[in-house]
């Protein structure tokens, strides 16, 4: 059987099989012996690889994009050629043929081949911005893991704040532990602490304060204060250093505002994702598509199956869903009024995927055209449609309600 031959469309390239201590580099071409070389991954190994490279005069480089250790690597080579980084799941080399030697051979022949898709990779400044959001939505997880500690820990001194108070955290709450935390714990004082409308709920208060809190428990609670209170210290110096990064990009977010349930920190999470230069990607689908926010395609034989979102960046996909569901709440707006109509026949998940996915389409435009967002054009019909649907739903729900209140 004789091997197909792919048509070269790249002179000389390089294929690059990457590794936490050394990559493997093969190149080929037009009028250049093939040739493996094995490199560290120490800044003067790559530099070394640098010079190999150029001295073979290879314009084209190809990479799989192996965990993060494929971004030194990246960093180094983006300055003297031409870099296609590749999903790793879009280049598998022929099953029981797997070795360093013969991937990096097979990523150099798809190369020059024309055969291999290049991923997304933003320019310093946003790679920059994206690392500062990213370890700035840790921290507040990491905050939000810290609160619900301290809250299991007044739940093992069965001090029911949280069954009073809605927000333990709020200046009540603070106040109370703040008290606890001193060796207070006489549920009449700890009661006087109450503010606003938790005025008219003091004796109900002093029931929920009245517990069994103990050394342990005043220490586990002042531990875990101090942690959260040097947790809002970094949130708050990581949160500085992104304000000197967006200095340029201060329309931008602006704009991004525009667009309903998308708050400043949702803004600056998607140009940080996505870059403010949209001629990286081919139209708005090929960006909801790397995004993760889109059905996949599987169809075979004629029958379609599961079209659920596909892969993608998990970050980016976060920001959009909580915007979504922030203009799911929204009053009056198209995006509203959708998630609504959807969650009814796919249900909350389903139609807050698809609201994500329409923020992003219109971050596109917004980003690309620099224009703010524009609620669409509603006609008479299309408001008689959505008192009709609206009417239905509440019909249906009061249905619901008099079939409960019958049993």
């Amino acid at each position: 059987m004789s091997v197909v031959e792919f048509p070269q469309l790249i002179d000389r390239g390089c294929g690059l099989d990457v590794h936490k201590d050394n990559v493997v580099a093969s190149i080929r071409g037009k009028g250049l012996v093939e040739e493996t070389r094995t490199f560290l991954t120490f800044t003067s190994d790559l530099e070394d690889l640098t010079g190999w490279l150029k001295s073979n005069h290879i314009t084209h480089i190809a990479m799989e994009s192996t965990g993060v250790y494929w971004r030194p690597v990246y960093y180094i080579l983006e300055d003297f050629f031409e870099i296609i980084l590749v999903n790793a799941r879009h280049i598998k080399n022929v099953p029981g043929h797997k070795t360093d030697k013969k991937d990096s051979e097979w990523i150099a022949k798809l190369l020059l081949s024309g055969l291999l898709k290049h991923s997304f990779v933003a320019d310093s400044p946003i790679r920059e911005l994206r690392t500062l959001t990213r370890h700035r939505r840790k921290l507040i997880n990491e905050r939000s893991r810290e609160k619900n500690r301290l809250q299991n820990i007044l739940e093992d001194a069965n001090i029911k704040l949280g069954s009073v108070i809605s927000d333990v955290f709020s200046k009540t709450g603070m106040g109370i532990m703040e008290l606890l935390m001193d060796g207070i714990t006489d549920p009449v004082i700890l009661a006087n602490q109450a503010k606003g409308s938790l005025v008219n709920k003091k004796e109900i208060l002093q029931r929920a304060l009245h517990g069994r809190f103990t050394e342990r428990h005043r220490f586990m609670l002042s531990l875990i204060k101090e942690t959260i209170s040097s947790l809002d210290n970094l949130i708050k110096q990581v949160e500085n250093q992104i304000e000197l990064y967006i200095q340029d990009m201060q329309q931008q977010i602006n704009l991004l505002q525009t667009i309903p349930g998308v708050a400043r920190q949702s803004a600056i999470g998607i140009i940080a994702e996505i870059g403010i230069d949209m001629a990286q990607f081919i139209s708005d689908k090929h960006l909801a598509s790397w995004a993760g926010v889109c059905p996949g395609n599987n169809e075979s034989a004629g029958k379609i199956r599961s079209s659920r979102v596909t892969h993608g960046n998990t970050h980016l996909k976060t920001t959009l869903i909580e915007a979504a569901w922030a203009s799911s709440h929204t009053i009056n707006t198209h995006l509203s009024f959708k998630y609504s109509m959807l969650a009814q026949r796919r249900g909350k998940k389903k139609a807050t995927m698809a609201i994500a996915h329409d923020i992003l389409i219109a971050s596109y435009h917004i980003i690309r055209d620099i224009v703010p967002y524009k609620e669409p054009h509603l006609t008479e019909d299309t408001l008689v449609q959505r008192r009709k649907a609206e009417m239905i739903r509440l019909e249906k729900r009061l249905l619901k309600l008099k079939i409960l209140a019958s049993k």
